[in-house]
């Protein structure tokens, strides 16, 4: 038996995903034309006519174009049969729209049982053509293809039959019926939001025989259907396996763990380590409608698994399970619709989690949210293992998710007594997408529980924990260098909560692009002092977008639909019609955010949307080494930053975190303003007078210098810690504490201004003890603090350093008294205290004295801390220790700047941004950003002056009525010529005709209604136009086009828009291919490199 051709992961029409594949696996749609059935100026200016009628003696019905003449068309008259049922009239006639797309308009009449009835329909069943990215002529009519979601629905994924299609190019496809849902087809607001189109079909079918529904212990209360299918095991001491294009349905079983459609059992190494000249690999295989898993690797090290698509399945699709797995290569595969399934804690959704309680210990009920619920397309359970060019396109919880074991689990167990996963470089991570998942794009945090239930912990063995902390280092050796792990180019939109939630250090994003996810990105650190050793993560030439032009579909299991976005329009929303979306989350630090770009960020009534913001409900530290710099923002970025306020989301807005939101703008490029920091309004710790008050952000940007001390308290439980700056005395603020309040150990984590003094109270009985640590000092940094206690209070103060490697103390001194507070501050550098009894306040200095470097919490040598023992008289000991009446205004200052606010930047900065237009899945393309923004006479009227053409934001003014024609080399990318007719003359007409080069993209551009603007049409058809189209009364149109080497030679990303009457364009914009190969462009010098292709072969060596 000959296998079918390789599958297709394809990308595809007018707005469908795209090509972007060499070998076969899936490709991308440019665009489902499902919106193109909407009839109306901007869709086709060519009109027709639908008539019906109800005699009660005769049907009649017809379709023509209006001013169409006889030829154009379709009448059907029926007479009567009886005096209560008539013959039934139908007038049916295809129609092509301008941009090539078919669709149908049936005119019918009748008289049934007495009753009048007639209407029309228009409808593209059978006529949708997906326009893909890559060639897909070995793909036959009748087979079966899936359109992956590109809303936040991973339901909204749908299955056709391929059709005959005579006209189609080898790059395009015909389907049986139409979409229910919007499929994106192109990049939208620079971000590549083409569906990916697989191939299901395959010659040889292996599938699993089916009861018509769940029988015996099939887990019969989640699943109405059979879930007991077939499998395929490979053990290990083969000689060769060889698995590819291979059709594998209903495969596997939720019975029984090991019953998976492919599943490469405890193989050891099946690579050239383990002795295999020619490696074992999975290629090009189609697993669908999977009862468990797609492609499980067990204890087995170096297998590709390339081109294969794993489509409706239960449980994590592409799955390494022991956490020992090592050197696996991901190339180019696509899994979507990954469903919960109950193998695994980590497969179940709520109600699994809870009812399936036979592994935990008697009586515990598991926490879905804490346990539970991480169902994932990649499951990566180590992180030395490579993903290439692969695509997570929807599921229940996670696309691709790192979890880290700590030791071999499962049948492995034992093997590895520690895995050090947790301090593993990261494998290969390039030019991955996720989407349309409803947790997370990507996860990488947690590690499984591997340990048995127990009373003491009752929870199963290998559920979700949350103690793991990624920290790569050399050889996975803490005392060695740091490692940094690298994602490049990853794509994440329309995941309903997190685009990317990624916890650990060192962390590098870049080349990436985010766009309409509940948050887009958001950093957590690998821990806090101490455990802390300075880790860091960045993002730079990146892209955020808000909400983009990608609206969605309302259905589909989609919850939330409602006016929101730039245009305020009708879409999908994430989350909740109340939540605050974000581009990018501060979440703790310390974070980077270097040369990015945010778009289409825009609040409405109903929800705050801002471009950086913070974590919700936070009550973890935030540092002030937070920085931002070189960012570029749109102008449809209406609040860039914004620090809360009470109400739906935010609460009280009043936990330590959210009091302590801060963060470092570098250059200005967020609030105007040079080496300042931007914090919260109502947060007087960190002001002074010449602060600039921000209240649209609720913020305020201040210069000076910041830091933290953490201040950690033993032998006190329920205590409110007030800190008070002395020049704000009445400004305090309130910290309730990271922990539990009835903890009897607390920490506190306030930012404070460098080189000003503080004063610290509670409200209750002040703390036995208490250590201050010193948090992102730099050497010589101070601050003067005074602790209230009882006047009778005796005081042993010391300083330490904490050496985290041998987890001890060096360094410890004493603190001497001192008997006033001028000598105190005479004697700043030695170690002293003064205890003003009168008020009760026990002044000291907090002052670094040692190096620090990098993003290191603390210093060269180790934490600075300072220690407090406190022995109070027993009469004092229920005593609260506010000191706040007497100490002010004892002890109140001036308020005043040490480091002077800058003056506000003037002009733009010409090095913000990301340095690339569009964010793509084929990188080694090259896109050319284009925008038309025509201009109509009511738009003049409407004081809109603007009308121009960019090409990668190059503008081209259209300042008077007329036409405005802007043509690019299709090959190079370069302007090649710019061209003003103030009406349609001659000279447009041989411009038209002469003027054009080959392989010339053509941008068209209108203001004012110019004369004859209806005789611009003939000339558009050798640029694309399906048919020449009537543009008689349009007021603006707006046109992309393509002039081919050998003439006519239509693209997909071709275009016409047109208006009339109420409507507007408004700003028109197109990300356009550069040098394909049907543009016949000569042969380019230097190539790009396939950086994908380069990867895999690295990782295969």
């Amino acid at each position: 038996m000959v296998p079918s051709p390789a599958p297709g992961k394809s990308r595809g029409a007018a707005d469908v995903l795209e090509p972007d594949r060499q070998r076969g696996g899936w490709c991308c749609d440019r665009t489902l034309p499902v919106t193109l059935m909407k009839m109306g100026p901007n869709d086709d200016p060519e009109a027709f006519l639908v008539l019906s009628r109800k005699p009660p003696r005769q049907a009649w019905a017809l379709v023509s174009v209006i001013g169409g003449g006889n030829g154009s068309c379709t009448e059907d008259v029926r007479e009567h049969e009886n005096h209560d049922t008539g013959g039934k009239a139908l007038a049916r006639r295809d129609f092509i729209t301008v941009d090539g797309v078919r669709f149908s308009v049936s005119a019918y009449s009748e008289w049934r049982n007495g009753y009048p009835i007639s209407g029309f329909q228009v409808d593209a069943v059978d006529k949708v053509v997906l326009n893909l990215l890559d060639d897909v002529s070995s793909w036959k009519p009748g087979d079966r293809i899936v359109v992956a979601s590109t809303d936040y629905s991973m339901h909204q994924a749908e299955e056709f039959t391929l059709l005959p299609c005579p006209h189609c190019n080898r790059k395009q496809v015909r389907i049986q019926g139409k979409p229910q849902f919007t499929h994106v087809g192109e990049i939208l607001d620079g971000v590549d939001m083409r569906a990916e189109v697989a191939l299901l079909s395959r010659n040889i079918l292996i599938h699993g025989e089916m009861e018509n529904s769940c029988y015996g212990k099939n887990w019969c209360q989640f699943f109405s259907h059979d879930t007991f299918g077939g499998h395929i095991k490979i053990m290990g001491n083969f000689s060769s396996v060889h698995l590819s294009q291979v059709e594998l349905k209903h495969m596997g079983q939720q019975q029984e763990k090991g019953k998976y459609p492919v599943n490469f059992h405890m193989c050891g190494d099946v690579d050239q380590r383990g002795g295999y000249s020619d490696p074992a690999y999975v290629d090009s295989l189609s697993i669908h409608h999977s009862f468990s898993r797609c492609v499980t690797i067990h204890a087995t090290n170096g297998l590709l698994v390339r081109d294969t698509v794993g489509y409706d399945t239960l449980g994590h699709c592409f799955f390494l399970e022991d956490g020992i797995e090592q050197r696996n290569v991901f190339f180019h595969n696509l899994g979507l619709l990954t469903r919960p399934g109950t193998i695994l804690p980590t497969d179940r959704n709520d109600s699994m989690c809870i009812e399936i309680t036979d592994r935990v210990h008697k009586g515990y009920t598991p926490s879905p949210a804490n346990e539970c619920k991480a169902v994932s397309t990649f499951w990566i359970a180590n992180p030395n293992n490579h993903l290439i060019s692969n695509a997570a396109a929807g599921s229940q919880d996670a696309g691709i998710w790192y979890v880290f074991h700590n030791s071999s689990t499962g049948d492995s167990h034992g093997l590895v007594p520690e895995t050090k996963a947790e301090l593993t470089p990261l494998g290969i991570f390039y030019n991955n997408r996720v989407h349309s998942n409803f947790k997370a794009g990507l996860f990488i945090d947690r590690k499984v529980k591997s340990t048995n239930a127990t009373a003491a912990d009752p929870r199963e063995y290998l559920c979700l924990d949350n103690t793991a902390r990624f920290r790569p280092h050399e050889n996975s050796d803490p005392t060695r260098p740091r490692m940094s792990a690298l994602i490049d180019t990853l794509i994440s939109f329309k995941n309903n909560d997190l685009g990317a939630w990624i916890r650990g250090g060192d962390i590098i994003i870049r080349n990436s692009g985010f766009a309409d996810n509940g948050v887009g990105l958001s950093f957590a650190s690998d821990g806090s002092y101490p455990k802390d050793e300075g880790s860091s993560q960045e993002v730079s030439q990146s892209l955020f977008v808000g909400e983009s032009r990608n609206r969605g579909t309302n259905g589909g299991q989609n919850k939330y639909w409602g006016i929101s976005g730039v245009d305020g329009k009708m879409r999908t929303l994430p989350r909740n019609k109340t939540f605050p979306i974000r581009g990018f989350q501060i979440n703790d630090g310390p974070v980077r955010i270097i040369n990015s770009t945010y778009r289409a960020f825009s609040s409405t009534a109903e929800r705050y949307t801002m471009a950086v913001g913070f974590s919700l409900k936070n009550i973890w530290q935030l540092t002030p080494r937070n920085s931002l710099s070189f960012l570029a923002f749109h102008p449809s970025v209406t609040r860039r930053t914004f620090f809360g306020r009470p109400g739906e989301w935010f609460e009280q807005n009043d936990l330590d975190g959210d009091k302590n939101s801060i963060f470092h703008d570098l250059d200005g490029s967020i609030c105007n303003y040079t080496d300042t920091y931007v914090g919260r309004a109502d947060n007087f710790l960190i002001r002074h007078p010449q602060c600039v008050d921000v209240p649209h952000w609720n913020g305020v940007v201040c210069s000076g210098k910041y830091s933290q001390v953490y201040i950690q308290t033993q032998g006190a439980s329920n205590l409110s810690l007030s800190i008070s700056r002395d020049e704000y005395p009445d400004k305090p603020m309130v910290l309730r504490g990271i922990r539990s309040q009835t903890a009897p150990s607390q920490q506190y984590q306030p930012v404070l201004m460098m080189g000003k003094s503080y004063t610290v109270h509670w409200n209750g009985p002040a703390p036995r003890e208490i250590v201050l640590s010193l948090i992102n000092f730099d050497q010589g940094d101070w601050a003067l603090l005074g602790l209230c206690y009882p006047n009778d209070t005796v005081f042993q103060i010391t300083s330490d350093i904490y050496n985290k490697q041998n987890n001890g103390f060096d360094g410890i001194e004493d603190y001497g008294p001192v008997s006033s507070m001028s000598d105190l501050e005479k004697r700043q550098l030695e170690r002293k205290f003064f205890f003003d009894k009168s008020v009760g306040l026990v002044w000291l200095y907090a002052q670094a004295r040692h190096r620090r470097d990098g993003h290191s919490y603390c210093s060269t040598v180790g934490c600075e801390r300072v220690k407090i023992i406190a022995t109070v008289r027993a009469n004092q000991k229920t005593q609260t220790c506010n000191c706040t009446a007497s100490a002010y205004p004892k002890y109140s200052k001036t308020a005043s700047a040490i480091v002077p606010m800058p003056k506000p930047n003037t002009g733009p900065c010409r090095a913000c941004g990301a340095s690339q237009f569009a964010f793509s899945s084929d990188p080694w393309n090259s896109y050319l950003q284009t925008q038309i923004k025509s201009l109509s006479v009511q738009e003049e009227q409407s004081n809109d002056t603007q009308a121009y053409i960019t090409v990668n934001a190059e503008r081209f003014n259209l300042n008077q009525s007329g036409f405005l024609l802007v043509t690019v080399d299709a090959c190079s990318g370069q302007v090649t010529k710019s061209s003003l007719f103030p009406k349609m003359d001659s000279k447009m007409e041989h411009y038209f005709k002469t003027g054009i080069m080959k392989r010339s993209i053509v941008l068209l551009a209108t203001r004012g209604q110019p004369a004859d603007i209806g005789a611009v049409a003939q000339y558009l058809v050798p640029l694309g136009s399906a048919k020449v189209p009537d543009l008689q009364n349009k007021e603006a149109i707006a046109f992309y086009g393509f002039l081919g080497k050998g003439g006519l030679s239509p693209q997909p990303w071709a275009a016409l828009l047109a208006c009339q009457g109420a409507r507007v364009l408004g700003l028109q914009e197109r990300f356009i291919p550069l040098s394909l190969e049907e543009y016949s462009c000569p042969p380019q010098k230097d190539p790009p490199t396939r950086m994908d292709l380069e990867l895999l072969r690295n990782s295969l060596r």
